[in-house]
């Protein structure tokens, strides 16, 4: 028979097991409630969101200017009849290369065979009436001698005689001009280049001189570019300017001022500039060519994105700026110079050194924090905001 272990039991311990019994509900509510309020203090940490700033260079003693152009042959002719016709022929297309002599184009030269003919036969007669007048002169000096006539018959003689041959000298020129015409019913280039435009085709009659194909001529190239009035004055013949090109960034050509217009354009009020170009096989005709100028300033200009500008509620255009002490952030009107290509240049209100926000200006609030990144000034910044509930957001 198994022996049964005896239970030992006393009011004290008794008590002792009721009270745990009783406490431990109470205990595991506030140990509940200290973590429900652990997670309350996380969820109002503020969120930290990247925003980018730049450092405000010291302004540039030298003003640069950007402008845009096509690459021209220097000469560059739109070739036509020199008689009027139909055309009835066109051997060549935009982009052919052509040679001196070739023929360009033909117009119908039927009516100007037809006027050679008419000279010839104008010529055959008029020869035929110099040699008649010829001889009646030569009989007539001959019967003078023999005082069978008298000198006003030798002297009509004489005058016919110079008539016919004024006549026949006349219908020369006639036939000659006549030729030409045929000539002229060619259309020839008389240099190497590069056709660049077709202005007529064949079926249509042009008049003469009408353009017909325009022939860019080998040789120096240039870029023709329009300059405003304001800044006409830093362009001078001779005057150094770089010369990048859109398709080939690695190509950038030392241009020189070869011409400046003297009046401007009477619509656009812009003076036509001139660069010539030095010799380089990568530049084609018709490519899209920057010139890139600069010029002496006294001005304090700064260089920043245009991402950077915003406005404050009175429509004042600002920037924001950021303290490198405390990292607050502070609205500050400013004063635009000019936009430009790249960017806006400033000519009030920020100095060299500061830090400007360049992006996600629309986040922005009046002494905002923003915490900076140790050892950087001029990459990013982190923006502190009081977190929304249910959802977050990043500044772009």
């Amino acid at each position: 028979m198994t022996p049964r272990p005896i239970e030992l039991s006393t009011p004290g311990s008794n008590k002792r097991g009721r009270i745990v019994r009783l406490l431990a509900p109470l205990v595991m509510t506030i140990a509940l409630a200290a973590c429900s309020d652990d997670k309350a203090e996380v969820s109002q940490a503020p969120a930290l969101r990247p925003v980018k700033v730049v450092e405000v260079d010291a302004a540039s003693p030298a003003r640069e200017m950007r402008y845009s152009g096509a690459v021209k042959a220097r000469s560059e002719a739109a070739t036509g009849f020199r008689v009027a016709g139909k055309i009835i022929e066109r051997n060549v297309d935009i982009g052919d290369r052509v040679n001196p002599g070739d023929v360009l184009a033909r117009i119908d030269a039927t009516d100007y065979e037809l006027q050679v003919r008419s000279a010839e036969a104008s010529l055959a007669s008029a020869q035929r009436q110099v040699e008649t007048t010829e001889f009646a002169l030569t009989r007539a000096e001959a019967l003078y001698k023999q005082q069978v006539t008298t000198k006003a018959q030798l002297e009509q003689a004489q005058l016919s005689y110079n008539q016919a041959t004024a006549t026949r000298d006349s219908a020369r020129s006639t036939l000659e001009q006549a030729r030409n015409q045929v000539g002229y019913s060619e259309l020839k280039a008389d240099k190497p280049g590069i056709v660049t435009a077709i202005n007529a085709d064949a079926g249509q009659v042009v008049s003469a001189g009408s353009p017909v194909v325009t022939v860019a001529a080998d040789g120096e190239k240039e870029v023709l570019i329009a300059v405003p009035e304001n800044e006409i004055f830093a362009f001078t013949n001779g005057k150094i300017v770089d010369v990048p090109f859109w398709s080939n960034a690695g190509v950038t050509l030392k241009g020189t001022v070869r011409e400046v217009a003297g009046s401007a354009d009477a619509s656009s009020r812009t003076f036509a500039v001139r660069i010539s170009l030095p010799e380089d096989a990568r530049v084609l005709l018709g490519m899209t060519a920057g010139v890139i100028a600069t010029t002496p300033t006294a001005d304090n200009h700064y260089s920043l994105p245009l991402s950077a500008l915003a406005r404050d509620p009175g429509q004042q255009t600002i920037v924001w700026t950021v303290e490198r002490l405390d990292g607050t952030v502070h609205a500050r009107p400013v004063k635009v110079a000019e936009f430009t290509d790249v960017g806006i240049k400033i000519s009030e209100g920020i100095r060299p050194g500061d830090l400007v926000v360049a992006a996600g200006t629309q986040f922005m609030a009046e002494d905002m924090k923003v915490k900076l990144p140790e050892g950087v000034l001029s990459h990013s910044a982190e923006v502190v905001e009081p977190a929304v509930t249910g959802s977050t957001s990043e500044t772009p």
